[in-house]
């Protein structure tokens, strides 16, 4: 064993290679100027995790992500992330956050929306606030394309999109983010937010 791999673990590299195995997914080698992906099909969706990483001017701060693109049916959108230091302030400030009825999920998170009422029914399954529970950081949001150097996407299609400060290793808590992206995926066209077809796009 080399003393990187005793000092600093498994590479995501091999981490994402044995997601990839566990999950029935493609594990897509990085070249130069593009790392390793992780694809998965979930019905006619397609849900890709990679990394990226943005310049502040004096440092580089590495994101990991996971998205999917599907055809949105109403234009319905949300954002989920756990409430932090300021979160009670902007509450004060007028700050949406919708809250669904259960107690300690209200407590935990900030739930914005265009539809409130979509908005508890999106999260009204205990599985789906279970895996949203499990994840220690969250942001979760559906959105447009990633901008005019991405994949542009149909004028219906949309995006499920998760993201957070640095680059997950720990294969349970991937799995469970796959599982959620399934899930709320489901959901979305059990609340007529979606449909279930192929939303003919590939991320680049």
């Amino acid at each position: 064993m080399s003393l990187l791999r005793q000092v600093f673990g498994p590479s995501k590299d091999e981490i994402w290679q044995q997601l990839a195995a566990e999950i029935h997914a493609d594990y897509v080698e990085g070249g130069f100027w593009k790392g390793s992906k992780v694809e998965a099909s979930v019905h006619e969706w397609t849900i890709t995790l990679d990394t990226y990483v943005v310049s502040t001017g004096k440092t580089h701060i590495a994101y990991t992500r996971i998205r999917a693109p599907y055809v949105n049916k109403d234009g319905f959108r949300f954002k989920i992330y756990r409430k932090g230091v300021f979160s009670g302030l902007g509450k004060m400030l007028g700050m949406q956050d919708v809250e669904i009825g259960v107690p300690d999920f209200d407590e935990n998170f900030i739930i914005q929306g265009n539809d409130e009422a979509k908005l508890q029914l999106l999260f009204q399954p205990l599985k789906i606030q279970q895996l949203i529970e499990a994840q220690p950081a969250i942001n979760l949001e559906v959105r447009d394309d990633d901008g005019w150097l991405s994949t542009q996407f149909p004028e219906e299609v949309d995006q499920l999109v998760f993201k957070v400060v640095g680059v997950i290793k720990d294969v349970e808590r991937l799995k469970w983010l796959y599982e959620l992206f399934a899930e709320i995926l489901q959901q979305l066209c059990q609340i007529g937010s979606a449909y279930a077809d192929d939303p003919n796009v590939v991320l680049k």
